[in-house]
C-alpha cells in the first residue's frame, strides 16, 4: 500500500502536465490558451475553499481540530495570493512581487510565500491528524 501511493505521487509530483501549468514564464500573448484558462478556473475554487475552511474553524471553536483548521484556512489565503499573483504574471507578464520589491528581494518573497503555504498547511493537517487519534 505505501509502495502505490509513494508511487502515486511520484508520478503526479513528475507529471509533465503539472510542471508546465506551474511554470511562471509564460509569455504574454493576445489570446488566451488553455493553460492560462485553466488557471483562472481555479480561482473560484481557490475562493470557496478559504470560504468553507474558515467557516469550518469558525463553527470548530478553538481546540485541536479548530486551531487545525484554522492554520490550514490561512495557508489557504497565502496560496490564493500566490495563485492569484502566477495568473497575474501569466496572463500580463507582470510580476507584483518583483515590482514592489525588486527583482531579488520579490523572488525572496514568493519562496518565503511558498513555503509558508507549505508550512501552515502541514502543521494544520498534523494538528488535525493528532486530535483524531483515538
Amino acid at each position: 500500500m505505501k509502495k502505490n501511493l509513494f508511487t502515486l505521487i511520484l508520478g503526479l509530483l513528475f507529471s509533465g502536465q503539472i510542471l508546465i501549468a506551474q511554470e511562471h514564464s509564460a509569455l504574454h500573448k493576445s489570446t488566451f490558451d488553455a493553460e492560462q484558462i485553466f488557471g483562472l478556473l481555479e480561482m473560484p475554487f481557490l475562493a470557496i475553499a478559504l470560504i468553507f475552511s474558515f467557516l469550518t474553524a469558525t463553527r470548530l471553536k478553538g481546540g485541536k481540530f479548530g486551531s487545525g483548521m484554522t492554520l490550514l484556512a490561512w495557508g489557504f489565503v497565502v496560496m490564493a495570493l500566490g495563485h492569484l499573483h502566477m495568473q497575474i504574471a501569466h496572463i500580463f507578464n507582470y510580476s507584483v512581487f518583483k515590482t514592489l520589491f525588486g527583482d531579488t528581494i520579490g523572488n525572496y518573497i514568493w519562496f518565503v510565500a511558498l513555503i509558508l503555504t507549505w508550512a501552515l498547511s502541514a502543521i494544520g493537517f498534523y494538528k488535525i491528524y493528532k486530535a483524531s487519534k483515538i
